[in-house]
């Protein structure tokens, strides 16, 4: 494995620069320029040299002994002052060395991962924790990096083995009359109540809702009032308002953040039936294809919603603060001029956003996890509708194999790439 290198904090200039060191060569390269260590996880100021004798810093040194390290490898910290000319400097020194390189992004969690220190569930989890913007993001990211997942790909994984070896047994020891293996019952009723269980996980959003958002989608007719409301509900100048019918030709998104929840909204152009503008109907079709795609539909159209849309549709009463815009039992009569009816019209939307979000209180699974556990619950369960040894054994194999896939056990290097692309170099 090669020892590597990186700024583990932030972009300098700051207080403090913490250069951390990984791998086998990392004490020795690290007592090269500080002269000596101090005991292992026993920080000391330590003068820093390059291999020319030049003075490049006094810093505080802190070393960690492998496999007892993050990275599972000897891991030096430099904690340097924070200049950029320091660090430049530091940098370059170590780069003079010839058996020490620079770390790719992901690189030291990369060799966590491949020390075995934590898995890949575990990996995908603190790229998320990287990448989080909300409150709710935070907490997932944190959940799945702390070992939720990967605890219970472990409980799963020790019963489909259990089974097979009862299988196994079965068919190296069917014929001794000591082995008795009830494969027609009690081992079919087992396998459906571990499919069952990986299917209840299943059920739950996948954990990207947290990440990527609710996606809102105002729609309705010209002059209904969409971009006035994008404006209020965005808390700022998005979009262009106009008495104008027609002033909004193309989505205009805005993302906000409310209650530890991520949004993307988007303005649309105004719905008509037909249009000699060329213009106008490239706007109406990207706004019906939003719409399609979108979470929730703030539908602003006196008509009735499209049955099709109904499921994610809130209708409202828009522009209520004039004379004659009268609201209805059935719809939220909201102004975006006003702000009458925002924190009501919130309300509803969140209601939305809490069915399509998963639940903090278990493990949250991203869409590769999902897709392998759908093949394992898949193979579980029709492993317990096989009367045939063989062919049990089999699809037992196959779910045992899905398991090692998401855990990193199995086929790891074809996803590592993806996973250390969403990383920072120094992490």
């Amino acid at each position: 494995m090669d020892t590597i290198f990186a700024l583990s904090s932030g972009a300098p200039p700051a207080g403090i620069a913490v250069m951390r060191i990984s791998g086998p060569n990392a004490c020795r390269v690290a007592s090269e320029m500080a002269g000596s260590l101090p005991a292992a996880r026993q920080a000391s100021l330590r003068t820093l040299r390059s291999q020319e004798s030049e003075l490049l810093d006094r810093a505080m040194l802190l070393w960690f002994a492998g496999p007892a390290s993050a990275t599972g490898q000897d891991v030096v910290e430099f904690h340097l002052h924070g200049g950029r000319a320091v660090v430049a400097a530091v940098e370059a020194a170590l780069s003079s060395f010839a058996d020490i390189r620079r770390a790719e992004p992901g690189e030291f969690t990369r060799q966590a991962l491949l020390s075995g220190k934590i898995d890949l569930t575990e990996a995908e989890g603190l790229a998320d924790l990287l990448g989080a913007e909300t409150e709710t993001a935070r907490r997932a990211a944190m959940q799945t990096s702390g070992g939720s997942v990967r605890r219970l790909i472990e409980e799963w994984t020790t019963r489909v083995l259990l089974l097979a070896a009862e299988v196994e047994a079965e068919l190296d020891h069917g014929d001794e009359g000591d082995v008795a293996v009830n494969l027609a019952h009690g081992l079919a009723r087992r396998c459906a109540t571990l499919a069952d269980e990986m299917d209840v996980t299943l059920s739950q959003p996948e954990v990207e809702r947290i990440r990527d958002g609710i996606h809102v989608v105002l729609a309705g007719p010209p002059n209904a009032g969409k971009s006035t409301l994008l404006n209020r509900m965005a808390d700022r100048e998005v979009a262009i308002v106009s008495p104008i019918a027609g002033t909004t030709r193309d989505r205009i998104e805005a993302a906000v953040q409310r209650n530890g929840i991520a949004y993307v909204l988007s303005d649309t152009a105004g719905l008509a039936d037909q249009t000699a503008d060329v213009i106008e109907r490239i706007g109406i079709e990207r706004a019906r294809a939003a719409m399609a795609d979108c979470d929730v539909i703030v539908w602003l159209d006196d008509a009735p919603v499209p049955q099709e849309l109904a499921a994610k549709a809130i209708a409202v009463t828009a522009r209520c603060d004039l004379p004659d815009r009268i609201g209805t039992p059935e719809r939220l009569s909201v102004s975006g001029a006003s702000g009458e009816g925002i924190g009501a019209l919130w309300e509803r939307i969140e209601q939305h956003a809490d069915a399509l979000t998963p639940r903090l209180d278990g493990p949250l699974l991203n869409r590769r996890q999902r897709t392998l556990l759908g093949t394992a619950s898949s193979a579980v369960r029709h492993a317990g509708l096989h009367t045939d040894a063989l062919l049990l054994a089999e699809e037992l194999r196959t779910a045992r194999t899905a398991l090692d896939r998401i855990s990193g056990r199995a086929d790891v290097e074809a996803v590592l790439d993806g996973v250390f692309s969403r990383f920072c170099i120094g992490k």
